[in-house]
């Protein structure tokens, strides 16, 4: 009898500890101190002007002229703190950019995915579909993340120096293509005295000019 009292007054005091935290949250008006994602790419208290996208709001104008100067009203996104030349807080300022969308921006000011299944070394210059994104700090008009087509640009390591010093001294054994993964043209290279002199020659004038590349396809570092 005794330990039903017990849960009893235990149960009791549960329901007042719910009931008070249910009044305490009404009356805060419910609002979560959960920090937002993008916090963590904002520097606290550093120059308004100089936040990165994700930390701000701005009023764009797409009617701008292209490649012309432009101002456009932005004002920091909530739980962001920054400050102006003064070093006084701030949350609402101007930013000077140029007028063009972030698919026109250089090449500098985006990064993009690699491909390496693409041939770098082909006639014509073979492009793969490539994501782009703009960097933190440049800022733009329209999506932030944008498809383009690129040209092969990744290194498997093969240096031409290498390649051309190899296709010089031993070219005659096929050691350059060899080097370059091309064990095919290697052994016919080799057991056919490098073509007896004229392959070798024809392969120091290829790799000389570049128009000989590594096997997979990759670029000379």
């Amino acid at each position: 009898m005794a330990g039903g009292v017990r849960r009893l007054r235990g149960l009791c005091a549960l329901c007042r500890v719910v009931l008070f935290l249910s009044q305490f949250c009404i009356l805060s008006g419910g609002e979560s101190t959960e920090i937002p994602p993008y916090v963590m790419k904002c520097p606290s208290n550093g120059l308004c002007s100089r936040l990165p996208a994700d930390c701000i709001d701005c009023t764009t104008n797409f009617s701008c002229i292209y490649g012309k100067p432009v101002t456009f009203d932005c004002a920091v996104k909530p739980s962001v703190t920054c400050v102006d030349q003064d070093f006084k807080s701030q949350k609402n300022f101007i930013i000077n950019m140029t007028c063009r969308f972030c698919w026109q921006l250089p090449e500098t000011d985006y990064e993009c995915t690699n491909s390496t299944s693409c041939m770098t070394v082909s006639c014509p210059r073979q492009r793969y579909p490539a994501n782009c994104t703009v960097r933190d700090h440049v800022h733009c008009l329209g999506n932030r993340t944008f498809p383009k087509m690129l040209y092969c640009n990744w290194t498997g390591g093969y240096k031409w120096s290498t390649a051309l010093a190899l296709s010089i001294t031993l070219g005659g054994f096929g050691a350059d293509r060899f080097y370059l993964g091309q064990w095919r043209e290697g052994l016919g290279k080799l057991f056919s005295f490098g073509g007896l002199g004229i392959w070798t020659l024809i392969d120091v004038l290829l790799i000389g000019v570049g128009y000989v590349g590594p096997a997979d396809g990759s670029l000379y570092i």
